[in-house]
């Protein structure tokens, strides 16, 4: 939340990888506006896809860290093997998603953890 364990991270040397799901929003206030309040979005939009604000690439190298980008899927792999390859100090990878990418599982305000929801996963295999 504050990034400040970045600069520690880098300051001690400790090749941690983390990984920013990207969806240019307040992505967990948008999520429970999109599931709880009828999609009635408020103040969720930060524009963080046409404007980079903020650019989570310049804020990793600005606490000592090495800062990656994967805008498409076809990245993924290679971008994620550029991380691993890295052993000598933090890597932040921006993974940048659609807008309504959701964070599963979630549990909801007055619930319990044994009413846990999870997204609708749908699965096709294809036989040979």
């Amino acid at each position: 939340m504050t990034n400040q364990e970045l600069a520690t991270c880098a300051i001690e040397g400790a090749p941690i990888k983390v990984a920013v799901i990207n969806n240019g929003n307040l992505g967990m206030v948008r999520q429970w506006q999109n599931l709880f309040y009828a999609e009635r979005y408020s103040s969720t939009d930060l524009g963080t896809h046409a404007h980079r604000i903020p650019d989570f690439v310049l804020l990793a190298e600005s606490m000592g860290c090495v800062g990656l980008r994967c805008d498409a899927k076809d990245e993924v792999d290679d971008v994620i093997k550029k991380a691993m390859d890295i052993n000598d100090r933090p890597v932040v990878i921006d993974f940048i998603v659609g807008k309504d990418a959701q964070v599963w599982p979630m549990v909801a305000a007055g619930t319990g953890n044994d009413e846990i929801m999870a997204a609708a996963l749908s699965i096709s295999i294809q036989r040979g």
